[in-house]
């Protein structure tokens, strides 16, 4: 059973001065409206209401956090979240892209999501989501040359791989690693970005992006146990040497 598994909704924010004020890592997941991104949020955390997968696009408009450890009832997820246990947060971004949304709500989610991957700390990473039949469109390069700059990695899942045969899926991948191999650093240095093909239809690539998020987090190391003090002889606790 992935760790992803216990993913729980922890908070929603409309403006940066909400933003939780945890120090554990964050991943973020951004993407265009309809390329997939609540569906996948979801199959990665095995659970079918996590994230509202609206059928109008463009429906969440704000970021919404969940939490990985702290809860200790894992199937109804009734039991009041432990913060001082959260071991990562999942970010759900709101989806860009999407014609039918105001433009004074456009401009909101401009500025919220380009301040917010481009100076919060604690953002170790983004998953950037893209159907894999129309990927990095515009906003996609855009949410590219925004986060780039952090040097941070950026891992993109490809959706819907289920609609491509085998050579268009090849193609896929290997047009993105040939867009992905064109951001390098200051000295020519390629940024750590990479690239999968996925399909929550057919519950491919899941496995290969479950290892990939825990990489990113931290997840995939063992917490380090904080030894209980010790009693001496009078039955005093002692500190550990």
């Amino acid at each position: 059973m992935s760790i992803l598994w216990q993913a729980r909704f922890f908070t929603t924010v409309n403006h940066l001065r909400d933003l939780p004020n945890n120090t554990v890592p964050e991943v973020a997941f951004a993407g265009r409206s309809n390329a997939g991104k609540s569906t996948a949020i979801n199959t990665l955390c095995n659970q079918k209401k996590l994230c509202f997968a609206s059928k109008t696009p463009g429906r969440t408009q704000h970021i919404n956090y969940f939490s990985i450890g702290g809860a200790h009832v894992g199937q109804h997820r009734k039991d009041e979240t432990r913060v001082d246990e959260i071991r990562a947060l999942l970010v759900d971004l709101p989806g860009y892209g999407y014609a039918e949304v105001p433009g004074a709500a456009k401009d909101h989610w401009n500025k919220l999501l380009g301040a917010y991957v481009q100076r919060r700390d604690q953002l170790a990473a983004l998953i950037l989501i893209m159907d894999s039949r129309r990927p990095f469109t515009a906003l996609d390069i855009q949410m590219l040359e925004w986060f780039a700059p952090t040097g941070r990695p950026i891992h993109c899942i490809l959706t819907k791989s289920d609609k491509l045969n085998k050579n268009e899926s090849a193609n896929a991948l290997r047009q993105a690693r040939t867009v992905l191999g064109s951001y390098v650093d200051a000295q020519g240095q390629p940024f750590p970005f990479t690239v999968q093909l996925f399909s929550a239809l057919k519950r491919e690539g899941i496995e290969e992006a479950d290892a990939k998020i825990q990489q990113l987090l931290g997840l995939d190391i063992e917490p380090i146990a904080v030894a209980a003090p010790q009693a001496d002889a009078d039955g005093e606790a002692s500190p550990q040497a």
